[in-house]
């Protein structure tokens, strides 16, 4: 299928050949009949990835620090590679989409095949797209009128916010297609709309609607313009939807209001107040959030728990079906807005003169057949069938900037990501020869023998099943799994079957260059070891800290120092204990402290914070042994106390996965043990449940 995608390294707008997503559990498959070009959010993309470097770095300053913060812990050139390779990631363009339903996920009762629907989907032939983004289409609405539903949701979230009754004076700055949607809105509601624009285009079609305009261009002033409209009372509220870097605009908008007025900013302008002219009339202000409530909440969004109506009346999917209703009955007319019907093919007549366009609405039109639905092809490469041809699960920023730099002269024959995009995007810079989005066609390919797995944590272990159920050597990023009931099956499939299979988790640190003299030096003689994890912060609503999805950090991240422990000791892990600050039993934690008993007598200790200051090195290794001191600070230094012909090793920062990854295609093509053995990734993978079971018991507990 076909999918606009931005590019925000060169500012390039392209076409492309994408695998079309699998409907999932909670979400519909949608054929998309019609999008809109949201010329304001969309042009911005665009003029930022066309600005060169210094440019973009003036854009956001508060990235640039984090630069800075991360070259001083992890070096210049690691530093450098992130960045470019962020600013590589294509951008899928795109929100309102239009469409017919193809299928429906697990869950969904009330759509069907080949329902009418609007949604949130980007400019595709073909959309996957959570129920709670999804509303139907009256019989009333056209395609073409229902491409403004989403839009129209962000203006009405403004409404909703502001809050005005009957007969208020309202005055809408900025009448782009937001603006001109929003006063139509407004008008609906009862109010008196009174827009200002410096176009002079938009303002006739706000006088169409029956809307009082302002042109500042034209030598009008708004704040007269307000007070004499009003008869000297001022504007009720004011809706800022225009898009500007002066102060000028919130400082009219307060200039213009009555006396407890309110401000709601739905557009992007200087937001230097003046304190004296918000104080001296009591003036709210506040700013809007997209589509409404729900918005960036993935309990809502992605997993389809919805808000009870009693209690928030107006949700993102309500305010879909709103602006549905505003269309079908006529109080919004949407038809006099639309500049340009666009067949998906000639994109580029948009998106080239983006910058300049006096466009209102633009409308993509798609075909009404879908090319290919498919995997696509990117390479004309054979396989063999020898071993060690590899396929990859998973397309995120552990796969792009990772694993397949390290991959590099291994032939990879697939890769497989959801939403089919970051996938093509990947195969495409590496040469990779199929992607698609479907995993089990990797699976069932008799070529493919090994499956390296890098999906979110709560996916691992079933690709670890179903993988080796296939008869295929696997490699999964941490954790192995995080459910232990799903540890039990891959222990079992071992054991039933005893298959010459290997199983890799990519506990990474063990095959750092600094591990592997670590472990030389120090012999089997016991030792104790104190591991600090430095972190990071990561908000409280990201995936990983979700038990069901990420299963916390100590399971998805301090389980490296556990491998670590169990690799530089030579030794099973016997028994834990863990504290944690601030926790609940019940609950997970990112700032904790493990004690942990080794089967030859050495004992460690593994602090996994999160409070930590980013400026202090990510990961310090301290090692005591027969009276000799080793400490490895982030993988770039090791230093020795006490230890004859050593010293220092100083290299560019190294946490060992070139040499696990060369390891493992090694044993995979020439037979022989797997890098890590199956005991010692079992045992481990133990000890971090065995954490949190320690933290809810308040009491040491024994690894079986």
């Amino acid at each position: 299928m076909k999918q606009l995608i931005q590019n925000l390294k060169n500012g390039q707008t392209s076409l492309e050949d994408v695998p079309a997503p699998q409907v999932k559990p909670g979400t519909v498959l949608i054929q998309t009949r019609r999008s809109l070009v949201s010329l304001g959010t969309e042009r911005m993309l665009v003029e930022f990835g066309k600005a060169n470097l210094l440019d973009k770095a003036r854009q956001q300053p508060d990235k640039v620090k984090m630069v800075f913060d991360k070259i001083r812990t992890d070096g210049l050139r690691p530093t450098l590679e992130a960045v470019f390779s962020k600013l590589d990631q294509p951008l899928p363009l795109g929100y309102c989409n239009v469409g017919t339903v193809l299928a429906v996920g697990a869950g969904i009762t009330d759509l069907h095949v080949g329902d009418r629907v609007a949604s949130n989907g980007p400019h595709a032939e073909v959309v996957c797209v959570p129920r709670n983004l999804v509303a139907s289409i009256p019989a009333e609405v056209s395609d073409d009128e229902a491409a403004f539903t989403v839009i129209g949701a962000i203006g009405l979230q403004g409404i909703r916010l502001l809050n005005p009754t009957l007969g208020e004076t309202i005055v809408v700055v900025g009448l782009g297609l937001i603006g001109l949607l929003t006063a139509q809105m407004l008008r609906a509601n009862g109010c008196q709309v009174i827009g200002i624009d410096l176009d002079e285009s938009k303002l006739a079609l706000a006088r169409a609607a029956g809307i009082s305009t302002c042109n500042p261009s034209a030598g009008d002033d708004p704040v007269q313009v307000v007070e004499s409209l009003t008869r000297g009372v001022g504007a009720d509220g004011v809706i800022i939807t225009a898009s500007a870097k002066s102060n000028d605009i919130i400082s009219q908008a307060a200039r213009m209001s009555r006396k407890r007025g309110k401000i709601v900013l739905v557009g992007v302008v200087g937001l230097d107040i003046s304190r004296a002219e918000f104080y001296e009339k009591e003036l709210s202000f506040q700013v809007s959030c997209s589509y409404g409530p729900g918005r960036y909440d993935d309990t809502y969004e992605q997993k389809g728990q919805d808000y009870p109506l009693p209690f928030v009346r107006w949700t993102e999917n309500r305010n879909f079906q709103t602006v549905l209703q505003l269309i079908a009955s006529r109080q919004l007319d949407v038809q006099p807005l639309i500049t340009e019907r666009v067949p998906l093919s000639e994109y580029h007549t948009i998106y080239d003169q983006i910058g300049t366009s006096r466009a209102i609405a633009s409308l993509l039109v798609y075909p009404e057949q879908l090319a290919s639905p498919g995997a696509v092809q990117h390479t004309t490469a054979t396989f063999d069938g020898r071993r060690g041809i590899a396929g990859i699960i998973g397309a995120g920023n552990f796969t792009k900037m990772t694993l397949l730099p390290a991959l590099k002269g291994f032939e990879i024959k697939y890769i497989a990501s959801a939403n089919g995009l970051s996938g093509t995007t990947l195969a495409k810079k590496f040469s990779i020869a199929n992607s698609t989005t479907d995993p089990q066609e990797i699976l069932r390919d008799p070529e493919v023998d090994l499956v390296l797995i890098t999906t979110r944590h709560h996916q691992h272990g079933t690709f670890v099943l179903d993988a080796l159920q296939h008869r295929k050597h696997v490699f999964v990023e941490k954790p192995l799994t995080i459910f232990e009931e799903e540890l039990d099956e891959i222990e079992q499939f071992f054991i039933q079957n005893n298959p010459s299979l290997s199983l890799t988790v990519g506990f990474n640190r063990r095959f750092s260059p600094h591990a592997v003299q670590m472990k030389t030096l120090l012999g089997s003689a016991p030792m104790n070891i104190v591991a600090t994890m430095n972190a990071g912060f990561i908000p409280a609503n990201s995936w990983v800290h979700d038990l069901a999805v990420g299963g916390g950090r100590i399971l998805g991240e301090a389980c490296h120092f556990l491998d670590l422990i169990t690799y530089l000791t030579g030794s099973k892990l016997t028994a834990v204990c863990m504290n944690a600050m601030g926790t609940q039993p019940d609950q997970t934690t990112d700032n904790a402290s493990i004690l942990v008993r080794c089967e030859n007598g050495s004992t460690a200790t593994i602090h996994y914070f999160s409070n930590g200051s980013k400026a202090y090195s990510k990961e310090r290794v301290e090692v005591y042994s027969q009276n000799r001191t080793l400490v490895l600070d982030n993988f770039r230094l090791l230093t020795g106390y006490g230890f004859k012909g050593f010293s220092k090793l100083k290299t560019q920062q190294d946490k060992g996965h070139r040499n696990q990854f060369r390891q493992l295609f090694e044993s995979v093509q020439q037979g022989g043990a797997s890098p890590i053995p199956l005991a010692e990734i079992l045992n481990v993978s133990r000890a971090t449940f065995a954490a949190l079971k320690s933290l809810q018991r308040n009491e040491w507990v024994e690894i079986n």
